[in-house]
């Protein structure tokens, strides 16, 4: 987390992609005192709970209209959050506002999606916009650090969760990840662009094939951000249905750096683990 909070002008404009997230965000911040205004991406975005909260329909691409959308409304500041998958440059609308631009977006899809969003973050910058990010305007949001559950790691998990983030230290250069299982020691699978859900759902099915051969109940998902991730930028996420991926993947718990991690309607999350005998536990940054 940041070390001193922000003080954040109201209203805060919400670019907002797939998923609940942008929602449970957008109410979080309600709560809070602090009016959200959604610029919803088409596409990504749910047509049906984004009417709720006052928004606007954009397209990716769209540099020149969201800013001067964000401007009529009075957002000073902005917050990207929401499940996006990366878009290939010709899928990209165009406007006149991207045009001018458009070198420092060409330059920050030449990387990874870290090196991507932090790009975009920069151009928003620049055009005097502050970007700001979960920690700042829905901090409750964010999982804690302990264990959160009835259960808690053994040594060998705690052995398992060591390594994970050795791995994951290790990969964070090359901007792939965000996700290992690590069972008895050895890393079984690293997160690729399929995201955590696929990752558990192949550790589950070599289970099934027999190529993982340790018993029931080892293992550990482990979700750490990149070293040197922006932490304004795509973090982290948990919910139930990471705990379900993880039971049917047959692993002991699931273990995420504290502070920078989302989690998605907390209360089912800790009762679906608790139901499958798994742990889940916030690790010190």
């Amino acid at each position: 987390m940041t070390e001193q909070a922000l003080e954040i002008s109201s209203p805060v404009g919400l670019i907002a992609a797939g998923g609940a997230i942008p929602f449970a965000v957008a109410d979080s911040m309600t709560a809070r005192g602090l009016k959200p205004v959604l610029f919803a991406l088409k596409g990504a975005c749910d047509p049906v709970a984004v009417a709720r909260f006052r928004h606007h329909w954009i397209s990716l691409g769209q540099f020149g209209r969201a800013v001067r959308l964000l401007r009529a409304e009075n957002c000073r500041e902005i917050l990207f959050i929401g499940t996006l998958v990366r878009p290939a440059l010709s899928e990209i609308r165009l406007d006149w506002g991207t045009l001018r631009v458009i070198g420092r977006i060409l330059a920050a899809f030449r990387g990874g999606d870290d090196h991507l969003l932090t790009g975009i973050g920069r151009i928003f910058e620049q055009d005097g916009f502050r970007m700001v990010g979960i920690n700042d305007v829905a901090p409750n949001l964010l999982l804690p650090a302990g264990c959160l559950t009835g259960v808690a790691p053994d040594a060998g998990s705690a052995a398992d969760i060591a390594r994970g983030r050795e791995v994951l230290q290790a990969l964070s250069p090359f901007d792939i990840g965000q996700a290992t299982v690590v069972i008895d020691g050895h890393v079984v699978a690293v997160e690729d662009i399929e995201g955590t859900d696929a990752l558990l759902a192949r550790v589950a099915r070599l289970r099934a094939e027999g190529r993982i051969r340790a018993r029931a109940k080892r293992g550990v998902l482990v979700k750490a951000p990149k070293s040197g991730q922006d932490l304004r930028f795509d973090l982290p996420t948990i919910g139930p249905r990471t705990v379900e991926g993880a039971a049917a993947a047959w692993l002991a718990g699931i273990a995420i750096v504290a502070d920078n991690t989302i989690i998605v309607d907390a209360q089912s999350m800790i009762a679906a683990a608790d139901s499958a005998g798994l742990f889940v536990t916030g690790l010190p940054a």
